[in-house]
Parts: structure tokens; C-alpha cells; sequence
């Protein structure tokens, strides 16, 4: 069974999707420090042929308490404000037609945790890119905070029974293959490289959310882009 590990992010740019149907398995990290200023509350969109930063706002969102932790703002008006900014920019995109109800769903859902909101916008944009891996809701079940890094990683495939985890390749140099293979665990690095699409007449911004790789590209052009990346 080949597992994934990640922390929650909120609509993530394509290479989160392309680990996340690689595996059988995806588990969701939120029970780790939550990071000021990353990702996972907030992502880029294409705004007059630019990469532009929009966020979701959270309640006292501090590196001292764990992401299951930390709140999104109850409030209505920044709900509004993002999806006018999403029309705005991907109104005459050729599948925003397609496209823009899943995303009101997305940004007006009201679970309370980031970690819930960032896993429903992750189960819906899945779903629609027809990738029916099984997410697992919350990394607190395994009961090994008192591990880390690597060994705590191990730790939750050896609960899961996994035979091969999988992990972005920035993970090259925090994780060592001989302590996985030793547990009879084969580890490997996804390797991705963004390949241009279409985006109105701009030039091409790569790293965009998965939001831009939906707007400009139909069902076998997503399947496409899914499709490409080495195991390392």
C-alpha cells in the first residue's frame, strides 16, 4: 500500500494533487505547529497576469498551537471579497462555467478548524478531478507525538501498514531511504516540473492553485497534467 503524508493546504498548486492520487493512502498532518506565513491558509491565483496572494483569515493563528488548533474567521465579508476576486479574474476562463460553483461551495463552507476547511475544499477538488484516493481525516488517531520527523512519519506507515511511502522531493534531505528500508518500507521523492498551459494571452505563470489548472483546463487535460512526474 503506498502512503502520503501532508499537512493541510488550502487549494494547493498541482503537484499536492498529482501525490495525492499517486497513493492509495493520504494521510492529513494537522497535528503538527501551525506556520505563519505558508501555505496553508492562502495560495496565488492569476489576477491581470500576475501571480496574486489571497488568504484565508484565521482567529489568533500563532506557531504555538498545532493547525487543528487554529480557527478561520467566522466572518462573512472575506468570503465575498475572495470569490468576487476569483470571478473577476477567471470569468472568461473557458471552464469557469464548470469551475465556479465548486469554488463557491469551497470558500462558503464553514467548518470552524483550518484543517477541516483546507481537508473539504481538498475532498471537493478531488472529487471533481475524478482522484478517489482515501484521505484519512486526522493524524492525531496514531497516538506518536511524542516522535519526530522521520521517525514519527515511519511510525504512522507502520500503523497504516504501508510497503512504500512517497513524499515531495524537498523531503530529500530530512528523510534517509536505509531507516525506511530497514522497516521493509520502500521510500521514494515525487519530482515535478510545471508544464505551461494556456492562461488568456499572458505569458505563462507557473505554481499557481489548483484553482488556475482548473479554470483553463478540461477533464483529460487535468488527467494529463496529473499524470506527469519521476519517482525518485
Amino acid at each position: 500500500m503506498k502512503l502520503a503524508i501532508m499537512q493541510p493546504y488550502f487549494l494547493p498548486y498541482l503537484s499536492y494533487y498529482k501525490l495525492l492520487k499517486l497513493v492509495d493512502k493520504f494521510v492529513i498532518y494537522d497535528d503538527v505547529n501551525f506556520i505563519n506565513r505558508g501555505w496553508i491558509n492562502r495560495n496565488n491565483i492569476l489576477v491581470g497576469g500576475k501571480a496574486h496572494l489571497f488568504t484565508v483569515p484565521l482567529i489568533d493563528a500563532s506557531q504555538n498551537k498545532l493547525i487543528y488548533e487554529v480557527q478561520v474567521s467566522p466572518d462573512q465579508v472575506w468570503r465575498k471579497k475572495i470569490l468576487k476576486t476569483i470571478s473577476q479574474a477567471y470569468r472568461k476562463a473557458p471552464q469557469f462555467e464548470t469551475v465556479f460553483p465548486l469554488v463557491e461551495d469551497i470558500i462558503t463552507d464553514q467548518s470552524e478548524s483550518v484543517a477541516d476547511f483546507c481537508l473539504q475544499s481538498l475532498v471537493k477538488t478531488a472529487r471533481f478531478m475524478n482522484i478517489d484516493t482515501e484521505i484519512v481525516k486526522t493524524s492525531r488517531q496514531y497516538n506518536n507525538s511524542d516522535l519526530k520527523g522521520q521517525h514519527r512519519i515511519l511510525s504512522i506507515c507502520q500503523k497504516e501498514g504501508a510497503s512504500h511511502y512517497i513524499n515531495p522531493i524537498r523531503g530529500q534531505a530530512l528523510y534517509d531511504k536505509h531507516l525506511f528500508c530497514n522497516e521493509g518500507i520502500t521510500l521514494n521523492f515525487i519530482h515535478t516540473t510545471p508544464r505551461a498551459y494556456p492562461q488568456f494571452k499572458n505569458d505563462f505563470v507557473p505554481l499557481l492553485s489548483i484553482l488556475d489548472i482548473m479554470m483553463f483546463n478540461n477533464q483529460k487535460e487535468i488527467q494529463d497534467l496529473l499524470g506527469e512526474y519521476d519517482l525518485i
